[in-house]
């Protein structure tokens, strides 16, 4: 199947949801594979859709020709209309094989930190539990072949709206996601909030004694070439850091470095989905920070820093985050997250988090085994994270293994 590229012709107002116990909330629900011919009806929803930075257009549509080109990907595109045409909200997926079982999760994997479909507010709104399931098997039958429906790593709700699949979760995802509320224009209000006295006065003594190292500069990489030279650096930084962890580099897989570079890129006369900024000191870069943008909301992916640096034990990633959540400050924006995982500088800096849950929802009897067998997985994980020493260990065993012989996992 194909989506279809014409568009519904254009009307004052979006047609009202039906209300009533027995009307039917969408009129049709179709999955297609070509990403291009959706672009203006993903454009138009987006613009005033519940989306997370990782469901815009233009950071699905680099991962998918850059990474998802290079891992062989299959995708699907899951179109929800009303009765004009006019899309009510779209499942951006991948399709997935693991132990016999093949299922249909978000895009984007461990490099999103949110995974969501985007959503007319009202049609959100409007699904409880009884049509979201009806809506999630129309999609699993629109896609076709598939054993279930693994939707990991969801919010909670979004924009005070609540995430329809996540009223169907199985639990708690084992890790939860660092967020910051910014009061535009009040940069050193919003980190006197959220940060302890403390904790700002340790990050003044780190700063003056960064300065003694010579002059630094927060830069954001515009141009081709310094897009190309702070990926070069980041994905440098964050080898030798899990060189020295002792575990596998997530970002030595293919396609990594054309997928920030693309999305950096990003198309003419359109702001970049992911932008790129290092701290230079004396012309070098002592730590990079790599983030995504949608809206008033800035997410970040990941960050590194230089093990080498003399100015390393002055936490110069910190000193870039700091200096970065003041200009997203100065510039308007009014969220600033720090992505899924625990980790002391996210709790030092931010004051408030996004829940996330999984929901596994089940197909064929292949898909309830396997999603029983995940759904305990993610449950153990869950509690290792909660647990540093556990953490720790398992860790130290899964660096072990992974040098060892590859081994599948879920997350």
């Amino acid at each position: 199947m194909s989506v279809v590229a014409d568009r519904a012709p254009s009307t004052p107002a979006a047609p009202a949801l039906r209300q009533g116990a027995d009307a039917r909330l969408w009129a049709g629900v179709r999955a297609g594979t070509d990403l291009t011919a959706l672009e203006a009806d993903w454009r138009e929803l987006e613009a005033d859709a519940l989306v997370t930075p990782y469901q815009a257009y233009d950071w699905v549509r680099p991962y998918v020709e850059t990474i998802g080109r290079a891992e062989g990907m299959a995708f699907y595109f899951v179109r929800v209309e009303d009765d004009r045409g006019r899309l009510l909200a779209l499942f951006p997926l991948v399709i997935t094989r693991r132990l016999g079982t093949r299922f249909a999760e978000f895009i984007g994997g461990k490099h999103a930190n949110y995974h969501m479909a985007l959503y007319r507010p009202d049609f959100a709104e409007a699904l409880d539990a009884a049509a979201t399931e009806a809506l999630l098997a129309e999609v699993g039958a629109a896609i076709g072949r598939i054993d279930a429906l693994f939707l990991t790593n969801q919010p909670t709700d979004w924009q005070g709206i609540a995430n329809p699949p996540a009223t169907l979760a199985s639990g708690q995802s084992p890790s939860r996601a660092y967020k910051l509320a910014l009061e535009p224009g009040d940069c050193e209000g919003t980190l006197r909030r959220s940060m302890s006295k403390h904790a700002r006065k340790k990050l003044t003594t780190k700063r003056n004694r960064f300065a003694e190292f010579g002059p630094s500069e927060l830069i954001q990489a515009r141009g081709a070439a310094e897009i190309e030279r702070v990926i070069e650096t980041f994905l440098a930084q964050k080898a030798a850091r899990f060189a020295q962890m002792g575990l596998p580099d997530p970002f030595a897989t293919p396609g990594i470095r054309s997928f920030l570079r693309e999305g950096a890129m990003g198309q003419p006369g359109r702001p970049p989905a992911i932008e790129l900024y290092s701290l230079d000191l004396s012309g070098r870069s002592v730590a990079t920070y790599v983030g995504a943008v949608q809206g008033q909301r800035f997410s970040g992916m990941a960050t590194s820093f230089d093990l080498d640096s003399e100015a390393a034990r002055t936490s110069p990633g910190e000193i870039l985050l700091v200096e970065l959540i003041k200009r997203k400050c100065q510039f308007g924006l009014t969220m600033f997250d720090l992505g899924v995982g625990e980790a002391r500088y996210k709790t030092t800096i931010c004051d408030d988090s996004d829940e996330l849950v999984d929901t596994f929802f089940p197909l064929t009897a292949k898909g309830r085994a396997y999603a029983g067998y995940s759904q305990a997985k993610r449950a153990l994980k869950r509690r290792i994270k909660a647990s540093p020493l556990a953490l720790k260990a398992a860790q130290r065993v899964l660096g072990l293994l992974k040098r060892r012989k590859p081994v599948e996992t879920d997350d």
